[in-house]
This record gives structure tokens, C-alpha cells and sequence, in this order.
């Protein structure tokens, strides 16, 4: 099996989002009066990550859309009924804290000019193309990929076929010749491997699933195993820390 693209999540997989999300929200409460409603600044930051994970799984289930998700995280978190104005504010307010902690994860830039002359890019993300395409300019690496393509204009959403299959038509290859690489060991991993991709689960352990691996994608703790996985003649990689 030749591989001859790789096809990229983006949010805790190339960029950072946890810590930029902890980072940005601390910060933000902090600056909105909010952190005395809660035990610590931690228990705060959990309780809009547990928001943010639920309505995001309705985004995906096709309930809400992508602004719309938006606006119910402000408001199930303050247990307010805002207009969509009022929330539309509250989480402009909370991306200029955000935004100001975005970063690559450190192994992103080697692996990227490893895989350069050997391997296609794209992106496939969850999230929006207004977002993604802004954040993978500020983070330098948008001119790394040939498309980006996003679930809110797909109509789409990982883990279905139709989400990765739609990645590789951009790409115009069978999806026998396209790896997946992502965070999420089931929205990512299995999806993409019952989608008929050579599947790459980045285990960076900002996902805790209380279950073990899915059977399908081959798991990896850090990029560099990357070129090796994917039987690059580059030089660069490492045996897999997971076996």
C-alpha cells in the first residue's frame, strides 16, 4: 500500500486547542468577574470544556449549527437566557483571551517539512472554514495544505464516511492512498479506518475515553513516529513508544 497524502485534523492535533482554551478561559473569567461563582479556576475551565463537548456533539448530530452551538455554550454556562447578541458578545469576548494563546504543538513544523516532498496535505476538521482557515494563517501553516474542508460547510461531520471520502475526492485519490491523522480515537480513529484510511490516532491524551484503543487505527504518542508509519524515505521518525 502506497500512501500518498495525508489528510489532518486540526484541534489538538496540529494546534494546540487545550491549553489555548484553558489558557484563554481562565483569563477570560477572570477579566468577565466570574471565577468567584466556582471553587477554582480549574473547576470553572471544566465545567465550559463539559458545555463545550455537549454541544459540540450536537453540532455534529446536525441539531445546531455552527453559530448556534456558540451562543448555547455561553448560555447553558452562565444558566442565562441571552439574546443571540448577548451571546455572540460574551464569546467575542472570550476569543480575544483565546486567540491570544494559540500554538503548534512542538512536533507539527518537523514532521510537516519531513513529509514535504514525499507526501499531499489537507485538512478535515469539524469545525468551520472561517475558523480554521484564520487560525492555520496565524499559525503559519495554511500554505502547507492543498484544501481544508470543514464540517459546517460539508454538511458532514466526522465520524462518517462521507466526511473523509469528501476529503479524499478533493484530494482525487481512493481512500487506500490517504492517511487520517487525528486526536479523537473514535470521531478520528475508527471513523477514518471504517472509511477505508490508513488511520492515525495522535494519542496526546487530551481525550479520556474509559475504554481502550478501537481496533483499526494505528496509534501513535508523537508525530515524529509519523514518516515511519507511513513508510516515508525521509530519515526522520521513531519507533512507536505504544508497540
Amino acid at each position: 500500500m502506497s500512501i500518498r497524502a495525508v489528510v489532518w485534523d486540526v484541534d489538538d492535533t496540529i494546534f494546540d486547542y487545550t491549553s489555548a482554551d484553558r489558557t484563554g478561559m481562565r483569563m477570560h473569567l477572570t477579566a468577565e468577574g466570574l471565577l468567584d461563582a466556582y471553587e477554582g479556576a480549574e473547576q470553572a475551565v471544566a465545567r465550559w470544556r463539559e458545555v463545550t463537548d455537549a454541544q459540540w456533539a450536537r453540532f455534529s448530530a446536525g441539531e445546531v449549527s455552527f453559530e448556534g452551538q456558540r451562543r448555547d455554550r455561553v448560555r447553558v454556562f452562565l444558566g442565562q437566557e441571552l439574546t443571540d447578541a448577548e451571546a455572540d458578545d460574551w464569546f467575542r469576548r472570550y476569543l480575544s483571551h483565546y486567540e491570544t494563546a494559540w500554538a503548534l504543538f512542538p512536533d507539527v513544523l518537523p514532521v510537516l517539512d519531513a513529509l514535504a516532498g514525499s507526501h499531499r496535505h489537507a485538512v478535515l476538521s469539524n469545525s468551520s472554514i472561517h475558523v480554521q482557515d484564520r487560525k492555520l494563517r496565524a499559525l503559519g501553516v495554511h500554505e502547507r495544505f492543498e484544501t481544508i474542508l470543514c464540517a459546517a460547510e460539508l454538511g458532514v461531520s466526522k465520524p462518517e464516511a462521507e466526511a473523509f471520502l469528501a476529503a479524499c475526492e478533493a484530494l482525487a485519490l481512493p481512500p487506500h492512498e490517504v492517511a487520517y491523522v487525528g486526536d479523537h480515537p473514535e470521531i478520528d480513529g475508527r471513523g477514518a479506518a471504517d472509511a477505508g484510511l490508513l488511520s492515525v490516532w495522535i494519542d496526546r491524551g487530551t481525550v479520556s475515553t474509559g475504554t481502550d484503543a478501537p481496533a483499526g487505527p494505528h496509534r501513535i504518542a508523537t508525530l515524529a513516529e509519523l514518516p515511519a508509519l507511513l513508510g516515508s524515505d525521509t530519515r526522520f521518525g521513531a519507533p512507536s513508544t505504544f508497540g
